[in-house]
């Protein structure tokens, strides 16, 4: 299978494999990488799927899309990445909230967040990448986060041979705990640095220095190549694909469903990257009916969805849920491609970058309709939400996941459809313990480890072990820099790789 740019390309040379694309990370005209065609998963399948296991599972979808990559090879990586010691308790496991709502754990990794479904398996992918390419230079990742992609890119490629990786992240727009994980990552090949301004100023810097190409060419000076950890990299997405089929053979195996029956699926997102890979899954066979696009108070992906309008002109706001802190939807250029094409999506992309908005036309509205309604929850509902889920079912969820749950419930008040719902859990509470305990109990301690020793009281819930070991351990990295100057600070650190 070969992947094209989503914003065109016609020669031989923008048609490649799938390695290469993981590769490659960022198409050559600034475009996404997308598959020529989407392969399709029978019924059938999915039904034998559900008397897999997880890796089993993520292999056989992973080999859909990644055929010049070996079977056995995408098994091994999956055994490796979703093992029991890496992800305690299960990859991905269903936790029945009531009737009508299932919360999807997509946490239970070594950085606690569901970063880690793909970020585990990434640097496997990425390796093999090199190997079935023939690349002897080195891959340096670049990494814009709003908090739990760095880490969790961190994690996965720290000490990974022929790899270095550098992660920016806006110093005032993530949580302490999120912070504290990333300024005390360990590795030989491992770089992070702060940024004085929000998520979408450390973005824009990444894709500013990847399109450079005098960047480019002094990176290859030092014998490396920019390569891309965030869901704008294939190798990133396609992981994500699995779950939502194995949350489907999950339903199928607890008798919840039965074969060919619709569910609906609420997501908490802000790239876009997770509902997306959802819809892929969608596209694919999945027996999906709508996808429930939650947001919280930076709400403007509720406002695309409801007005057919992208305008990030808009004031941007610091929330309990930072990882949706965002107001360019990077991954929506990929739904855009599926449902316009690449030319069209070429020029709601140079819009984007010229003028900060683009109207999409009524056929691609009702197109996009047909599939997605958009909610969003402000804090105050936020914390609501919290509390009422530890209130009502003894269930504690972080604020992103909260969103999610007032997503689903804001869709089934509005509409009395009891579709079986499958909501993303995107992050453990503990990462986020000081605004949970505050939801749960009017206050928190301003210590964040306070706050996680009262939240495990409160909840008489255990703290994850990689979030606990965080207190002793040594901070390495506490640079802060202008987005200005991200260029000159990536290719000083490129010539110590």
């Amino acid at each position: 299978m070969n992947y094209i740019s989503t914003r065109g390309g016609t020669t031989a040379a923008d048609h490649i494999s799938g390695a290469a694309a993981i590769k490659q990370g960022l198409a050559n005209d600034g475009g996404l990488f997308m598959p020529e065609t989407l392969p399709m998963v029978s019924m059938e399948e999915i039904i034998a799927l559900s008397e897999k296991s997880y890796p089993e599972r993520a292999a056989a979808i992973l080999g859909k899309f990644l055929d010049d990559y070996p079977a056995d090879e995408l098994l091994s990586y999956c055994r490796a990445a979703y093992a029991e010691d890496r992800f305690p308790g299960g990859a991905a496991p269903l936790h029945k909230l009531n009737d009508t709502v299932s919360v999807m754990e997509l946490w239970h990794g070594p950085t606690c967040a569901f970063k880690d479904m793909a970020l585990q398996i990434m640097p496997k992918l990425l390796s093999g990448a090199l190997r079935l390419t023939g690349e002897k230079r080195r891959a340096f990742i670049l990494v814009a986060t709003s908090g739990d992609t760095g880490k969790a890119a961190l994690e996965g490629y720290a000490d990974v041979d022929q790899v270095g990786i550098m992660v920016y992240y806006p110093v005032d727009g993530v949580s302490r705990m999120q912070k504290l994980q990333m300024a005390t990552q360990e590795g030989s090949n491992v770089n992070v640095c702060a940024i004085r301004g929000n998520f979408d100023d450390a973005q824009t810097g990444v894709k500013r220095i990847f399109s450079d190409p005098t960047a480019a060419e002094a990176l290859a000076e030092n014998g490396c190549f920019f390569s891309s950890a965030n869901s704008i990299n294939w190798g990133r997405l396609v992981p994500q694909v699995a779950y939502y089929f194995s949350a489907y053979c999950d339903l199928l195996a607890q008798g919840e469903i039965e074969p060919g029956e619709e569910i609906n699926v609420s997501v908490p997102t802000g790239n876009f990257g997770n509902i997306f890979a959802g819809y892929l899954a969608k596209e694919m066979g999945l027996p999906v009916k709508r996808f429930l696009c939650a947001s919280n108070k930076n709400n403007i992906l509720t406002d695309f969805l409801n007005t057919g309008v992208y305008d990030r002109n808009r004031d941007f706001y610091t929330t309990m849920s930072p990882s949706m802190d965002i107001l360019i939807s990077s991954n929506l250029e990929r739904l855009l491609y599926l449902k316009t094409g690449c030319e069209k999506t070429a020029a709601y992309m140079k819009a984007l970058n010229e003028c900060g908005r683009y109207e999409i036309d009524a056929a691609t509205k009702a197109s996009i309709d047909a599939d997605f309604t958009g909610y969003y929850c402000d804090e105050e509902g936020t914390a609501e939400v919290i509390r009422r889920t530890f209130a009502d079912y003894h269930y504690v969820v972080d604020p992103h996941t909260a969103v999610g749950l007032s997503a689903a419930e804001q869709y089934i008040a509005a509409t009395g459809d009891t579709t079986k719902t499958v909501v993303d859990s995107t992050a453990s509470p503990y990462k986020f313990a000081s605004n949970v305990c505050r939801a749960l109990t009017g206050n928190a301690p301003e210590d964040e480890f306070d706050a996680l020793c009262l939240l495990s009281n409160v909840t008489g819930t255990e703290i994850p072990a990689p979030l606990a070991s965080l207190r002793t351990k040594a901070v390495r990295f506490e640079r802060v820099i202008d987005p200005a100057d991200m260029r000159a600070e990536t290719l000083k650190v490129s010539e110590t790789l």
